[in-house]
């Protein structure tokens, strides 16, 4: 048997064999507190009672379960040799007749890793706290089951816990006799069932909602957190953006929510953002604002919360057959957390921070060469596990906003409706959505899906202008080019807008638009001829479609001396995005996107767009700019943040996000002497208030250019004693420029896993420190030694940390990139899953030497 990693075929032909009648799962979490008796992992009793058929009475098959052991396993009353059956994650089935009961009866393993069941010891008052996730294979690590989304069934949870706990699951819950009973579930893939324990906050609400029929549907609603957290929990915020989020989906998906009540925890040391459990969501816990922070990430968190609630149609009362078809959940929950945040909230400028910030992290993912169509090649649960990217997600969004815009949205939304309703409880593929968008929209949808979502890689869209002798526009064409490598010519809903510069430079304003479809590599945009010369052309207006927006050159210069005069919010951000993309392009040199920033940043009136520009930036300068100007460089970024430090409004979030950024591109002695006088108090900036947060973004580049020590550090834990604490103190340790501490650092992650995934996490971000590339070089040669033992002994999340985290992406010479692809050549037979991941990284590294040398020869 191939072990834990589950394929495409062996998932089908389990699908084709059996169905699911339902489970009943037994927890005994009692042994999650106490003193751990070191005698291997701490472990819980899991009893699994599964019911299903057998379309094929005699044939055989297998359950999935990942255990350190297993006690007892019965199959029709047949009890079964463990040793015989079970192989560490597999239960081989046998002669099974048309119905079929399986008992097991396991010792399962707590994780420190996220994966299965979390257990989580909060240094702060020494509580024990425990959650599950399991997305895309883990629930095989609680309970055994058949680990493949098809096999769609009801579950009844029971759990027996600690003492005064409080347990949750997807169904409501009661405690009689020690044991907390839940309801059972309807229909539901394993991987979105959920359980959570400890003594966590709870805090409730409720939502009603009347409909045309005059039927009521309430669902009780809850929000939960750490006892350490609950004085910094704004439950009343949550409840409010879950409330809009439910009428918003109510109007528009005619399908009351089905899952009765809706729980939303938010937990310790998650490696997701969040995960749609039905009637139990979880997120990570720094969505519990410990300090300051600016509306960017309550419009962050907004985004989330409704993100998750659209799955509870799109992923969980309909999922898909398997992970080939992820993005008929991911990328559909992308477009309507977006499309509901916009349509139903306070953050009514959603669609400029995903134009900025989501589809950066498409764009990205669309030029590695691991790039793949939204509808993906899943082989296995390995290949699963990395396509929660940004293809998946944010350029499936940006596809579904195209659609919209292609189809028209009452189309759209019906679309929706009649498949919801088709295929509720059930599973599907591309072809059920497709063909109710072709029942509602009247189009053909297969040319549309072919191009938009059966072919990889992103279009540059560019604006080729003939002026007559009179100055006004003869012609304007858009011409699209694709790469070498992905080289379809897709069609495309675009706006096309003219702007031009008035009040004497000061607004750089639209004076003409027009939608058109783009289609082959050059297209005329007649509507537009006549108009009076633009200063720019800004193709992809208003960001209808998916592409990398490019300039002529008028529109470029323009761009050069009036970027911050661009009045519309949109279409500023449309014209930093395409900038950096061809900064990252090696088409505008380094020097020249950070000359931008620093003249332009300061007048970004969107909070999420500025603080995108900050990352940009500060990437700029680490990966793009020429080796020889980088200090010269990072000098110029670090005084233009203090400029615009103490020229933001005091009290600002603006104030706030220039503080951060300050600190983090800190160069010079005199920036360090700054922040040290802040943090003692020696010197304030009006308004800007050190909340603890904050206090520890100041101490990480202070601990990484040794200003401060261990001693200091210390201290500022003793002031912090929390888990969020803890995990800023182990990421400035990790961050001195020292040997002593980058080898210490490098074993805790490398050489052992005594670390639990937050603390990996933490250890990696600080090792990593643009400033000591001289003191990391010796890592790049032991990094290729180990990554292909570190993915074979630890977790996936684990190894991806460390292979992601740990790739040489520093040292930017041709030795580390030749390194890389000889380790690729030796390594042809590594798992394909690692080889994807130091394959990326090796074409980011490629991708900053070009970034280099275009910076170099600007002169």
């Amino acid at each position: 048997m191939p072990g834990e990693n589950l394929s495409r075929d062996e998932a089908r032909e389990r699908a084709a064999l059996l169905s699911v009648d339902g489970y009943e799962v037994s927890l005994d979490l009692r042994s999650a507190v106490g003193e751990d008796d070191g005698a291997g992992p701490r472990t819980f009793r899991s009893v699994t009672t599964l019911r299903f058929r057998c379309n094929e009475p005699g044939a055989s098959s297998f359950a999935d379960l990942i255990a350190p052991s297993v006690t007892a396993v019965s199959l029709n009353g047949r009890d079964l040799d463990p040793g015989e059956v079970f192989d560490g994650s597999r239960i081989t089935l046998e002669d099974l007749a048309a119905d079929n009961e399986l008992v097991v009866d396991a010792q399962c393993a707590y994780s420190r890793t996220g994966e299965g069941l979390h257990r989580f010891v909060d240094p702060q008052d020494g509580e024990v706290y425990l959650y599950t996730q399991y997305e895309p294979a883990d629930s095989r690590r609680v309970f055994a089951n058949f680990e493949q989304p098809d096999l769609k069934a009801p579950f009844r949870f029971e759990v027996r816990a600690p003492e005064g706990w409080t347990v949750w699951s997807n169904g409501v819950g009661e405690l009689g006799d020690g044991v907390w009973r839940f309801a059972e579930t309807k229909p539901i893939s394993t991987y979105i069932t959920c359980v959570v324990a400890g003594p966590y906050h709870y805090v409730t609400d409720s939502y009603s909602r009347t409909f045309a029929d005059g039927t009521t549907l309430e669902i009780p609603l809850g929000a939960l957190c750490r006892k350490g957290l609950a004085p910094h929990f704004d439950s009343d915020d949550v409840f409010l953006v879950t409330k809009q989020g439910l009428d918003f989906f109510h109007d528009h998906f005619d399908y009351p929510y089905p899952f009765g009540k809706y729980d939303q925890a938010f937990v310790p040391e998650y490696n997701l953002g969040a995960m749609e459990n039905p009637g139990l969501v979880t997120f990570r816990e720094e969505f519990v604002f410990r300090g300051k922070v600016t509306q960017a990430s309550y419009e962050g968190r907004a985004n989330v919360v409704l993100h998750e609630m659209a799955h509870m149609w799109f992923g969980d009362l309909v999922t898909m057959e398997w992970w080939d078809d992820l993005w008929l959940k991911e990328s559909f929950a992308d477009f309507m957390g977006e499309f509901s945040l916009v349509g139903a909230t306070r953050f009514v400028n959603g669609w400029v921070t995903f134009a900025n910030r989501r589809k950066a992290w498409a764009y990205r993912a669309d030029q590695l060469p691991s790039t793949h169509p939204v509808t993906a090649d899943i082989r296995d649960l390995q290949d699963a596990k990395l396509n929660f990217d940004g293809i998946t997600y944010a350029k499936g969004a940006s596809v579904l906003k195209q659609l919209v815009a292609y189809v028209g949205q009452d189309a759209f939304l019906e679309g929706a409706r009649r498949y919801f309703k088709r295929h509720a409880y059930g599973n599907t593929r591309l072809g059920d959505l497709l063909s109710v968008l072709e029942e509602t929209s009247g189009r053909d949808m297969s040319a549309w899906a072919r191009s938009w979502l059966q072919t990889a890689g992103v279009n540059s869209l560019t604006p080729q202008v003939l002026l007559s002798p009179e100055g006004r526009v003869e012609e304007l064409a858009v011409v699209q080019e694709a790469a070498e490598s992905h080289a379809e010519l897709r069609p495309h809903r675009v706006a096309v807008g003219l702007y031009r510069v008035t009040d004497g430079g000061g607004t750089l304003e639209r004076y003409a638009r027009t939608e058109t479809d783009v289609d082959g590599a050059r297209t005329v945009v007649a509507d537009l001829a006549g108009a009076d010369a633009p200063d720019l052309v800004l193709v992809n207006d208003d960001d209808l479609t998916y592409c990398k927006i490019r300039f002529d050159a008028t529109s470029l210069a323009t761009l050069r001396e009036h970027l911050g005069s661009v009045t519309d919010p949109l279409a500023r951000a449309l014209c930093w995005s395409a900038l950096w993309n061809m900064t990252r392009d090696a088409l505008l040199p380094a020097r020249d996107f950070v000359d931008l920033v620093l003249r332009f940043a300061g007048r970004e009136s969107e909070i999420g767009v500025l603080q995108m520009l900050h990352a940009w930036a500060e990437s700029a300068v680490t990966h793009y700019a020429a080796p020889g100007r980088r200090e010269a460089a990072a000098r110029l970024l670090s005084e233009g943040a203090r400029r615009e430090l103490y020229a933001a409004g005091p009290g600002s979030e603006h104030q706030l996000a220039w503080a951060r950024f300050f600190a983090r591109v800190a160069a010079a002695d005199a920036d360090f002497e700054l922040l040290r006088d802040l943090l003692t108090g020696a010197v304030a900036v009006e308004g800007l208030d050190l909340d603890q947060e904050l206090r520890w973004v100041f101490l990480e580049p202070l601990a990484a250019h040794g200003v401060v020590d261990e001693k200091v550090l210390a201290e500022e834990l003793a002031r912090d004693d929390t888990a969020s604490g803890k995990r800023h103190q182990v990421r400035c340790l990790a961050s001195r420029p020292s040997e002593a501490v980058k080898a210490q650092a490098w074993a805790q992650v490398v050489e052992s896993d005594a670390l639990s995934n937050a603390m990996v996490e933490a250890t990696i971000s600080g090792f990593e420190q643009g400033s000591q590339r001289e003191l990391l070089a010796p890592y790049a040669e032991k990094y290729f030694a180990a990554i292909e033992r570190v993915w074979a002994e630890r977790s996936i999340q684990i190894g991806m940390h460390v292979v992601q985290g740990l790739f040489p992406s520093l040292q930017q010479s041709q030795e580390t990139l030749d390194a890389a692809d000889a380790w690729l050549e030796s390594h042809r037979e590594a798992a394909p899953a690692l080889r994807r991941l130091v394959l990326e990284a090796q074409d980011d590294l490629a991708r900053a030497l070009r970034g280099q040398a275009c910076d170099a020869a600007a002169g």
